[in-house]
């Protein structure tokens, strides 16, 4: 009878044991397949793109501009008649503005064009109520230098003309000289779009005729002026 018990146990534990070793063969068979196709994704799944990169917009001096400046010129002035002749200087506070366009090649070297209008308060009065002045000026330039940066140091030359007049005693006559012009400055990108500047300036303007007498004018100028950029 107990032998009867021990065996009917016997084989109820080993379907027991044969059922959970199924079970757990059948999961560990689940797990492997689960990680075969997991790891089938992984393999077969794109690449994810490359996050795009910010790009920093780099400044240029290409472009129109325009501007104001104001400065002082030192003016020498020079006549001449009947074998007399006499000089004097003629200096003054100046005016003006001026508008031009830059190009800018890879190298950082820069070349333009730029026209200046300007008005010189170069004046002075003799004994008799005469009085000699230069008024308005201007010039169109060629320009060209380096930029570093928002830096910009140049060099520009061209045409200038004055206007030169004697009126007083009696006399009333002016004339338009003309001639030519050389100089350097630095122009600075504060923003973007606004720059200042300070530029010197040399104007040999040849020589006119006031009253009947060969009338010659130079000047060196120094200007500091605002710009904007477009």
């Amino acid at each position: 009878m107990m032998a009867c018990l021990l065996q009917s146990r016997t084989r109820s534990i080993s379907r027991h044991v044969f059922k959970a070793a199924g079970l757990a063969g059948g999961l560990f068979a689940f797990a492997v397949a689960a990680g075969q196709a997991r790891a089938a994704d992984a393999i077969a799944a794109p690449p994810l793109p490359p996050a795009a990169a910010e790009t920093v917009p780099v400044f240029t001096w290409s472009g129109p501009y325009l501007g104001a400046h104001t400065g002082y010129g030192w003016g020498d002035g020079d006549a001449s008649a009947a074998g007399a002749s006499a000089s004097d200087n003629f200096d003054g506070w100046r005016i003006g503005g001026f508008a031009g366009y830059n190009w800018q090649f890879s190298s950082g070297f820069v070349a333009g064009i730029e026209g200046d209008v300007n008005y010189d308060w170069n004046k002075n009065s003799y004994p008799g109520g005469i009085d000699i002045d230069s008024g308005f000026s201007g010039s169109v330039r060629a320009r060209a230098g380096f930029a570093f940066d928002r830096a910009l140091l140049y060099a520009a030359g061209g045409w200038t003309a004055t206007t030169v007049s004697i009126d007083g005693a009696g006399l009333d006559d002016d004339d338009m000289l003309n001639g030519w012009t050389i100089g350097a400055g630095l122009d600075y990108a504060f923003t973007d779009n606004v720059f200042g500047r300070v530029e010197y300036r040399y104007n040999d303007f040849g020589h006119g005729t006031l009253d009947g007498a060969r009338t010659d004018f130079n000047q060196s100028v120094v200007n500091f002026g605002l710009g904007v950029k477009f």
